[in-house]
């Protein structure tokens, strides 16, 4: 099974509503990880607020939940560590012209697969990006950015890139999730 958590219950993703910029690309993104799905929710929720698609008081967000069926016929590119080859995807899809070529590679995928940077590591990569650590590329650079994250135990995602591969997502079911307060509005 996999979760996807939102402000909204998603029976159906649709790509054109999904972020470009996030780890692996525009895609739309599932974890394996239900305490992650959860955890995503308060991000889903304060971006709804400011959006301006919610009640100022909705305290409560959705973890959606699928299946994999079928995905032999799509492309899949799976990290399987948090090594250079992933830190460079995430970089690239993060800072646009940073490797510009990995971003080109990434698009022919269906499915990518890897480690989440989520909050615990976003300061890491933020450093990474901003050349705090060296210049993002080079060996010694990526190596202390790795070294980094490795300790935060990072969870999985998986990116669901493009209307084959959503076609292989069969929904399950959704469970209501409420939060401890009420979220203020950010205009």
């Amino acid at each position: 099974m996999l979760y996807h958590g939102s402000y909204c219950e998603v029976q159906h993703p649709l790509l054109e509503k999904c972020a470009k910029h996030k780890d692996f690309g525009k895609g739309f993104y599932l974890t394996s990880s239900k305490s992650q799905a959860v955890k995503f929710l308060n991000i889903s929720i304060i971006k709804a607020l400011s959006s301006g698609l919610i009640d100022d008081m909705q305290n409560y967000g959705y973890v959606s939940v699928f299946q994999v069926e079928d995905i032999e016929d799509l492309l899949v590119k799976a990290f399987r560590d948090a090594d250079q080859e992933w830190l460079h995807c995430v970089a690239a899809h993060r800072k646009r012209k940073l490797f510009p070529d990995i971003v080109k590679k990434m698009a022919d995928y269906d499915i990518v697969v890897g480690k989440i940077a989520d909050d615990a590591t976003n300061a890491t990569l933020t450093a990474y990006l901003s050349g705090v650590f060296g210049e993002a590329g080079e060996e010694k650079t990526d190596e202390f950015c790795i070294s980094r994250l490795l300790p935060n135990k990072l969870k999985d995602q998986y990116c669901f890139k493009t209307e084959k591969a959503l076609k292989a997502l069969r929904f399950v079911g959704c469970e209501k999730i409420c939060m401890k307060k009420p979220y203020p509005r950010i205009d």
